[in-house]
């Protein structure tokens, strides 16, 4: 049974390539999602079809998941964790797969291919032929038996290979060790908090203070207690919070084939209407 979190933190249940159950999405509407789906309203029943979807065009939670794709937003967290790694901002990272589970890789091609598609990934299962294309592609799964999603596990691996990595991490808790780790291992571990909506108001200050990236989902805490040294798109938009987060974010500007607009202010910069609503 594979089980991910998608369109408002809807969970959903995948077994034998097919939608078996499907949660109650916290929020109704995504700006995001409207833009490059045009979901209009977050049901269960759009959260189910996305899911049908994203297995029949990206093979998830398949033997056929593609582990290549181009660009799916201009700043997503695997767009900014795959420009750091082939601009040599990061030897690597540490993110999920479905299929796979944990997974460290410094190929910026299968950072991007894994991780572009994946909402919150909760629990997966292996699927073999997944794991021999990660392998191809020069990625290490974290556990092949059983698939299991383990990012302080995971940084303990990248560690043996490398001095400074990303780490996408989905709690305050997993953040904070991270940080602990960074002094144990003599490393500097790049930490990119991702998925939070829902997020509660203590966890989320917690993870602020020890971030260099956060996704702002559809947090109402993330957004009201965020001070970030910049901040790329103001509908979902992903803050820098420290120097080298910050610096990520702009390297990352730099591929995007849109114009930019670069200038001071104070931010969170949230235009009402671009929100996802509700925050939670």
């Amino acid at each position: 049974m594979d089980e991910m979190e998608l369109l408002g933190k809807t969970r959903v249940k995948v077994k034998d390539e097919r939608v078996v159950e499907t949660g109650v999405p916290l929020i109704r509407w995504c700006p995001l999602f409207d833009k490059v789906r045009g979901i209009k309203e977050i049901t269960p029943e759009a959260a189910a079809a996305n899911m049908v979807f994203r297995m029949k065009e990206h093979g998830m939670f398949t033997p056929r998941r593609k582990l290549e794709m181009d660009v799916f937003v201009g700043f997503g967290a695997s767009e900014v964790m795959m420009t750091a790694t082939s601009r040599r901002l990061i030897d690597g990272a540490v993110t999920v797969c479905d299929g796979a589970g944990t997974v460290i890789t410094s190929n910026p091609s299968l950072i991007q291919g894994m991780g572009g598609w994946i909402s919150g990934l909760v629990s997966t299962d292996p699927i073999p032929e997944v794991l021999a294309g990660i392998e191809e592609r020069g990625g290490v799964v974290l556990d092949p038996e059983t698939a299991k999603i383990d990012q302080v596990a995971g940084a303990k691996l990248a560690s043996e290979m490398w001095s400074r990595f990303a780490v996408t991490v989905a709690d305050m808790e997993a953040a904070e060790r991270l940080r602990d780790l960074e002094e144990e291992l003599k490393v500097r571990i790049l930490i990119v908090g991702v998925h939070l909506t829902g997020i509660g108001e203590e966890e989320a200050e917690r993870l602020l203070a020890c971030a260099d990236i956060v996704t702002g989902c559809a947090s109402r805490y993330i957004r009201e207690k965020v001070r970030p040294l910049v901040q790329v798109g103001t509908a979902v938009p992903l803050f820098g919070l420290t120097g080298w987060g910050k610096e990520v974010l702009v390297e990352r500007a730099k591929e995007v084939d849109r114009p930019i607009l670069i200038n001071t202010m104070p931010l969170p910069v949230l235009p009402e209407n671009k929100q996802p609503r509700p925050l939670v």
